[in-house]
């Protein structure tokens, strides 16, 4: 029932396609009624709820698909690649983007933690997955449906708007994506940490040794770490960050070779091959078929 009250908020904000926001800071709701095929992007720690339709995203060498029984968690920045190909005019994408606050989300991660009575994840467990494709589960669905009615009243939005994101985040950290976002958000975050320094500084030549000094793991614990939440190794994570970002600035408009140059890539045939292998396209021709 809450679930269905969700999906009419949305229906009757939200009239035409696009993303749009809200009176609270990082929640917009979206509509896509055409279809449209992968392409790639970058994903913030942020949680993606659908209420109608599906929506397809490529991860771990396979195609993952989620809809209104599971919404996506993403706990650390991802080079993904995410489509909407069964969208139409008489069934659209209809949903809800949050952003998630990394300072919010680690102060109630670590005072979970430091209450709970039993250590959630054994020592020398594998790390969990920076994408986890979570279900509705009963403090959630309130949750979205608690945060959405607030836009009924400015006066509510700006004195509640906080607290009930908070109970939401509260709602994640306890739910099924509870333990990737502990991992990426609590007392021992490397990992995230790694990759958002990796992020913010693209056009800089950074190494393994870099990452693992700066959190403080050895080189071979750090790339196993890295590799169990990403399901790429550190170098390969790199690359295809660095070109879903070039490729993002290039259907935005950029010059090819201004692109290239922006994620740190210092040669231009250098970049072409490797876009290339990945979109099995050149730059010129994605920029040609891409263009936003």
């Amino acid at each position: 029932m809450s679930k269905e009250k969700i999906k009419q908020i949305i229906e009757d904000r939200v009239q035409e396609d696009g993303v749009f926001e809200t009176g609270l800071s990082g929640v917009q709701l979206f509509r896509v009624s055409e279809p449209l095929e992968c392409t790639p992007g970058i994903y913030e720690p942020s949680i993606a709820i659908i209420v109608s339709g599906s929506k397809e995203f490529f991860f771990d060498g396979k195609m993952h698909s989620y809809n209104s029984d599971n919404y996506m968690c993403c706990t650390v920045t991802m080079p993904l690649q995410a489509g909407t190909p069964n969208a139409r005019p008489e069934n659209p994408l209809l949903g809800v983007y949050i952003s998630l606050d990394s300072r919010i989300m680690t102060e109630l991660a670590i005072e979970i933690d430091s209450v709970a009575a039993v250590k959630r994840t054994q020592k020398g467990a594998p790390e969990p997955h920076g994408i986890t494709l979570a279900n509705w589960d009963a403090s959630f669905t309130d949750a979205v449906l608690r945060l959405l009615e607030l836009e009924d009243s400015p006066i509510a939005t700006a004195a509640l708007g906080a607290g009930r994101l908070k109970e939401l985040y509260f709602a994640i950290l306890e739910g099924d994506a509870g333990e990737s976002a502990r991992q990426a958000f609590g007392a021992g975050n490397g990992i995230a940490r790694a990759i958002e320094y990796m992020s913010s500084n693209l056009d800089q030549s950074i190494t393994i040794d870099d990452m693992a000094a700066r959190v403080g793991m050895s080189k071979t614990v750090f790339h196993r770490k890295f590799k169990e939440a990403t399901t790429m190794s550190p170098i390969q994570f790199s690359k295809l960050t660095r070109l879903n970002n070039a490729a993002m600035k290039i259907a935005s408009g950029a010059n090819v070779t201004e692109a290239a140059m922006q994620v740190g890539y210092v040669s231009s045939s250098q970049f072409s091959r490797e876009f290339k292998r990945q979109y099995g396209q050149s730059p010129k021709q994605w920029s040609n078929t891409n263009l936003l």
